[in-house]
């Protein structure tokens, strides 16, 4: 059997020559060995050619697959500047289109905030939460002034219960009611004294940050407006939310967000006071008993004799 290997072994030779020796039988190490170098040989041609090779396969999808990660991050990265373009474009429209009602209201509630800080000192609490006074004395003064000018304006508490989605809360704002114009009808101005501060995050991104910078720390605008101003502010801190990969707080939600201004409240209207702290209305008259006439405020009396 081995003498049929080594005489059947003088068939296969390699192309440089090796594996046969003329005069003589090849030894069966040298047939093995002969075998072996012959099968090294044929796998780095095929390595080197690329036909068939698993390395070169590899080589080729892993490009591939580079070049499909680099696409989708130019993808995403217009589609994010697409998004942030389209949503300071929607919040410059909807700020800047002020209707007549909106404009005038807004140089009252400015004209108000320059007499109060002009006048200082107006703050009326004993222990102020802030150095400069507090959030509640300067609604009330600006409410105060605003309907001196003849706004109806007063200060609105809304509050809200707790749900599956957002936790209970309350905030208190300005609003001015205008029913000058009957065919209209009533139509609801609201006042945030700190509009941008409601909307800031700590750690924001660059984008979210530039949106923000865009809002007016005075808002004045009726409630269909403002109802838009938070549909695209809310959708921002979602993305942004989303890019930083971050939990987003439920404070920061659409539900809880439009709760602070269209949630149930409580409109308190008191009565105006002067920039010198009395009261502009006049005190009601009093009258003594003495100086009662009966006969004139009183129906006239019939009595009937008795026989």
């Amino acid at each position: 059997m081995a003498g049929e290997m080594v005489k059947n072994s003088t068939q296969f030779r390699r192309p440089d020559g090796i594996g046969k020796f003329p005069g003589r039988q090849e030894s069966m190490a040298v047939l093995i060995f002969g075998f072996l170098d012959e099968g090294e040989e044929s796998s780095e041609s095929l390595c080197n050619s690329g036909e068939s090779s698993d390395y070169g396969g590899i080589t080729d999808i892993d490009v591939h697959d580079d070049e499909l990660v680099d696409e989708r991050n130019v993808n995403n990265v217009e589609k994010d500047k697409a998004f942030w373009e389209a949503k300071e474009q929607n919040l410059k429209d909807t700020i800047y289109r002020s209707s007549s009602i909106e404009t005038k209201i807004r140089h009252a509630t400015k004209e108000a905030l320059r007499e109060i800080r002009l006048a200082g000192n107006w703050c009326g609490c004993k222990r102020p939460v802030a150095a400069d006074g507090c959030r509640s004395c300067l609604q009330r003064g600006i409410s105060d002034r605003l309907r001196l000018a003849g706004y109806n304006c007063g200060i609105c508490e809304s509050k809200w219960r707790s749900s599956p989605d957002i936790p209970s809360g309350e905030h208190t704002y300005l609003e001015v009611i205008d029913n000058s114009n009957p065919k209209k009808g009533e139509v609801k101005v609201v006042i945030e004294l700190n509009f941008r501060a409601e909307f800031e995050m700590a750690r924001a991104n660059e984008d979210y940050n530039r949106l923000i910078s865009k809002l007016p720390e005075l808002f004045v605008g009726k409630t269909e407006r403002l109802k838009v101003l938070i549909k695209i502010l809310c959708s921002a801190a979602k993305k942004c939310m989303e890019d930083r990969k971050m939990h987003m707080g439920p404070w920061r939600k659409h539900k809880y967000v439009q709760a602070k201004w269209f949630g149930t409240s409580e409109r308190m209207t008191l009565p105006a006071t002067r920039p010198d702290g009395f009261s502009r209305q006049l005190p009601k008259p009093r009258a003594s008993m003495l100086t009662f006439d009966l006969g004139q405020n009183l129906p006239v009396l019939r009595c009937t004799a008795v026989n």
